[in-house]
């Protein structure tokens, strides 16, 4: 064996040695996190690999950094094929893929050609890291330096490696074909045989020296994420990504509810934090932190990281000593940023790595809430109306068939054999404005000639409200007696106007044994108007805007169907915002926000309706009771609620139904 063969080897298992050491370490720190089963579906989660990782459509939602992200990732996935060429010629000199035949040049045209656009990628991500950045991008100057090394370490693997070939070819003619049309090139401008075995003889040594430093910089880095993000994507919810798991407090053992550190969350919150990027896509579509509060969904993300860094080794070595002053919640993240979270998913929506900001934040208000009974003044109000009255409102539950007064409206317990329960909610109950929706949707209904039927007095607050602000053991309380509720007078097909209750029923009421079919209201009108069994004889000329809810749209992906109804009324002029569909901005009500005061910055709400004001519309179309009252207060703000009205669809619909 040659001395370069046993140079390059001490090298190799030096380098591969010590990066199995950090993963290995890794994987310890995931084992003392708790566990989590992520392993069902395996072709679904293969096929996030393909259309996620291989195809980057999360990262091409921006057009430019989304290319040259690929064209990076694409170039090191082909030119792996060379680096391992590279380490097959480390130990055994003449190694080659020459074996493939015909197939050799065009294997090493792809690798020059995307050793080429590589090299531009990085460039360009150079000067505009440096000179021109988006605002996500504008981060301190560690993080700055680091990104800045990694992509002059990319761009001199690509240099090196060429120079290899270059230095190849002038000494052995041979190593040319039409595929190393670049390294060619370059080997025009070595003078002679012995200059190129200088050059490619260094060259090979870089290259090396540059793929294994790089491998081995990775763990100590934020881009952790090359050799994380594919197992995380992999391991991502397959479900609704911002569903919350429940907790068992009958589970033996289990003293601590929710998260105060590291190590109460899943392992599967800590690859998050080892996975994220630091792009800052996240915090950039987050309408707490957009509105000026301290809340930024990267921050929480990276804290968490940064806090698996300091607390872990100390669990290991069993010496608790050793940061015991130290909190997760207070030295690393504020109770502040946590109780600024709308819940709106918009974080995750954007993430291209498939990180689940949402659950963490949720741990953690769970863990203030019902370990430490530290919550904002206003939310206390909150949890005791739930708590007496089963719903946010101050309202006795023997109001809750107020609204129906002189409607035809039958109680589910006089008529067990109807089709459909209609969820009325707390605000289609109490809200002053939202009764108004809910009249219209029992006109819509009884026109249509659908069999339905209400709870009344028997229904209560579906839980979303309490399960978001940390109030797992009161939310689950309302849960399990609704479910008692639904099962008692067999209740098959649910229909709600309200996309919390929606997505709660839907996605959170199966965890806990309670599997209904949930239509939301936009949906079912669209089947009654696509069914003609309701007409939409009368016309309705408005230039009108749809804002999307936050849980009936990236929650529920339920985006066409509102629209669809709407475009279906005679003069309807549909807008559209620049934040729309999956990329809408929340109205600022959701994860509980909608019961506490936004004192900090700008309000979400105000915001979220000047975007709607900028389409210049004559009416503002709504499908949540949330968004309803959030856009309303927002039109008062800006004194137009007189000019601009907002109006639910279904009482768009009911206006334009022939009666």
């Amino acid at each position: 064996m040659s001395f370069k063969s046993i140079a390059f080897l001490i090298v190799f298992v030096f380098a591969i040695s010590f990066f199995l050491f950090n993963i290995i370490k890794f994987i310890k720190y995931l084992k003392l996190a708790r566990p989590e089963n992520r392993l069902d579906n395996i072709p679904k989660r293969l096929n996030n690999i393909i259309e996620i990782v291989m195809g980057q459509s999360k990262l091409l939602r921006e057009p430019l950094a989304g290319f040259l992200h690929l064209l990076i990732f694409w170039g090191f996935v082909i030119l792996l094929a060379c680096i391992l060429e590279t380490i097959g010629e480390g130990i055994f000199p003449n190694f080659s893929f020459k074996f493939l035949g015909v197939l050799y040049p065009y294997l090493v045209f792809l690798e020059e050609v995307m050793g080429l656009l590589v090299i531009l990628a990085v460039t360009f991500s150079i000067i505009r890291r440096l000179f021109f950045a988006p605002p996500r991008l504008k981060v301190d100057a560690k993080h700055q330096k680091e990104a800045i090394i990694i992509l002059c370490t990319i761009f001199a693997i690509m240099i090196t490696m060429f120079f290899t070939f270059a230095g190849k070819i002038v000494i052995d003619p041979e190593n040319s074909n039409w595929g190393r049309f670049i390294s060619s090139h370059l080997a025009t401008i070595i003078p002679n045989k012995n200059t190129g075995e200088i050059i490619g003889e260094i060259s090979w040594w870089l290259h090396i020296l540059f793929v294994l430093g790089f491998l081995n910089y990775l763990p100590y880095s934020k881009h952790f994420h090359i050799v994380t993000s594919v197992p995380n994507v992999f391991l991502s919810r397959l479900e609704s990504a911002a569903i919350l798991k429940p907790i068992n407090f009958e589970e033996e053992g289990l003293e601590k509810f929710g998260a105060s550190d590291v190590e109460d969350f899943t392992w599967k919150t800590i690859l998050d934090g080892y996975t994220c990027t630091e792009c800052g896509r996240c915090t950039a579509s987050c309408p707490a932190n957009i509105t000026g509060k301290v809340l930024s969904p990267k921050e929480i993300i990276m804290k968490i990281r940064e806090r698996a860094n300091e607390r872990f080794p100390v669990l290991l070595k069993k010496n608790e000593s050793d940061n015991i002053d130290k909190k997760l919640i207070g030295d690393f993240i504020s109770e502040d940023a946590l109780w600024s979270c709308t819940t709106c998913m918009a974080c995750m929506q954007e993430c291209p790595v498939m990180i689940e900001h949402i659950t963490p934040i949720v741990d953690m208000r769970r863990g203030l809430v019902m370990m430490e009974s530290k919550f904002p003044e206003e939310v206390q109000v909150t949890f005791r109306n739930l708590e007496n009255n089963f719903s946010p409102w101050a309202f006795s539950s023997s109001e809750r068939m107020d609204w129906a007064e002189g409607l035809d409206v039958k109680l589910i317990s006089d008529n067990r054999e109807v089709e459909y329960l209609y969820w009325v909610g707390c605000a289609g109950a109490f809200d002053m404005r939202y009764k108004k929706v809910s009249r219209a949707m029992v006109n819509i209904l009884n026109h249509a000639g659908v069999s339905f039927a209400v709870l009344g007095e028997e229904e209560k607050c579906n839980g979303d409200i309490a399960r978001r602000l940390g109030n797992e053991y009161l939310a689950q309380m309302l849960v399990k007696e609704n479910i008692e509720t639904l099962k008692k007078y067999n209740v098959k097909k649910i229909i709600t106007t309200c996309p919390h209750c929606y997505n709660t029923f839907k996605n959170e009421y199966p965890l806990f044994g309670g599997k209904f079919e949930i239509i939301h209201h936009t949906t079912f009108i669209f089947e009654l108007i696509k069914s003609g069994k309701i007409k939409l004889d009368k016309n309705h000329i408005s230039k009108m805007v749809f804002h999307d809810s936050c849980y009936l749209g990236r929650y529920n992906n339920i985006y066409d169907e509102p629209r669809k109804v709407l475009q279906s009324i005679n003069g309807v002029e549909l807008l559209e915002p620049e934040r729309t569909m999956d990329k809408a901005f929340c109205c600022g009500a959701g994860g509980g926000r909608m019961f506490m005061e936004e004192n900090v910055g700008k309000k979400v709400n105000v915001e979220r309706t000047e975007q709607l004001l900028d389409t210049e519309p004559q009416e503002i179309a709504s499908a949540c009771p949330f968004c309803l009252t959030m856009i309303i207060d927002g039109l008062k703000t800006k004194e137009m609620d007189e000019s601009i009205q907002v109006k639910d669809i279904a009482e768009i619909v009911e206006e334009c139904i022939s009666k």
